[in-house]
């Protein structure tokens, strides 16, 4: 049993608790009296996490501290041990009354401006690993990938007035990859494993009905798309042409048979497809890319949130998830967590969660 969960059974009433540090100054003790709320939103992808802390300032006594310095986080409850939750650079502060309230906010530190900042870069017969690597060490940060994704190799790809945050999540997406900066590391992970950066499997969370204060559910068509199609250009030819990846009839989206042609490759049937708009250098980017975009739209196909009544600080995006107490098309699929909220006020400290599961995970419900 976690220290968390011992706090929780050892208490009938257990007490939020967190601590807060500008530039490297603990300043929890002068702001616990005041504090209204703690939001923090912890994001996947290139999305920056945030928080907003709103204190008490009916006195006039508060300093409000400078724009771009740095605020680290802890959280969690009284008698365990606080969960770091990162560092942000105050980018807002808004003063309103009455009464006074002193409202702060941030982004995550590791969004660094030079992510931001567009370059013009080209990368031949490359690896993702180096081309991690590069761009990790041109903004000071660790690069972590999933093994699986160390050797494949990039024929061609053009970084053109781009932003090293956007050109990342464009390769991420011809690999259905996860890229985003957390705590000073570059990760490049591959969606829907749920598994770290070195490959070790992530212990799944469980959460039961009786966790929560309300939840929401929904699934949408599966076959709203039967496919994706990527475009590439030919140099011999001169013409641009196709790569398809579409599910098969009657088939699961994991059965998917390849059917290679003169100008496309084909994966399953030609009912309704989506279409990418980037056009790729060759056929192999242009197939991954397909591939990569089908797996996605899989993903998403259905959607799980819940709110639960006793905060949990150790949650983070891409933690498998199992739930209990619901329908059982909820209960007997595999969760994967896509967004965690946390909310700390006087009265309590609750969190949000939002999850999707792959399409071949979504279980099926006899009539």
């Amino acid at each position: 049993m976690t220290a968390v969960l011992k706090q929780l059974t050892s208490s009938d009433q257990p007490t939020p608790d967190y601590q807060i540090l500008v530039n490297g100054k603990d300043i929890s003790p002068k702001v616990k009296a005041r504090l209204m709320s703690l939001r923090l939103i912890d994001n996947r992808g290139f999305e920056a996490d945030s928080i907003e802390v709103q204190l008490d300032d009916s006195d006039s006594e508060l300093a409000m501290p400078p724009k771009g310095a740095t605020m680290q986080v802890r959280i969690g409850w009284k008698g365990s041990t606080l969960v770091d939750k990162g560092s942000y650079t105050i980018d807002e502060l808004e003063h309103s009354g009455p009464p006074d309230v002193l409202t702060i906010r941030g982004k995550s530190a590791d969004m660094r401006g030079t992510l931001q900042q567009n370059r013009e870069q080209s990368f031949h017969q490359q690896s993702v690993k180096s081309i991690i690597d590069i761009i990790a060490a041109r903004h000071q940060l660790k690069s972590k990938l999933s093994e699986n994704l160390f050797t494949e190799i990039i024929d061609h790809i053009d970084q053109a007035n781009e932003s090293d945050a956007n050109f990342l999540s464009r390769l991420a997406e011809q690999f259905d990859a996860i890229a985003t900066v957390k705590n000073g590391n570059l990760l490049f992970l591959q969606a829907g494993l749920a598994h770290t950066a070195s490959g070790l499997a992530l212990d799944s969370v469980n959460i039961t009905r009786q966790s929560g204060d309300s939840h929401q559910f929904g699934v949408a068509d599966r076959d709203a798309y039967s496919g994706v199609v990527a475009y590439w250009q030919n140099d011999k030819s001169a013409k641009r042409q196709t790569v398809k990846a579409k599910k098969p009839t009657e088939a699961k989206p994991s059965d998917v048979k390849v059917i290679v042609g003169e100008k496309e490759i084909m994966v399953g049937s030609n009912d309704n497809v989506k279409t990418l708009r980037h056009i790729y250098a060759n056929k192999q980017n242009a197939e991954r890319a397909a591939r990569a975009m089908w797996d996605k739209l899989q993903r998403g196909v259905a959607t799980f949130s819940i709110t639960l009544a006793m905060g949990r600080p150790e949650l983070f995006p891409e933690l498998p998830v199992s739930v209990s107490g619901f329908k059982p098309q909820i209960d007997n699929s595999a969760w994967l967590l896509t967004r965690v909220e946390h909310n700390i006020t006087d009265t309590g400290y609750t969190t949000g969660i939002e999850l999707e599961v792959k399409n071949s995970e979504v279980a099926e419900v006899e009539s």
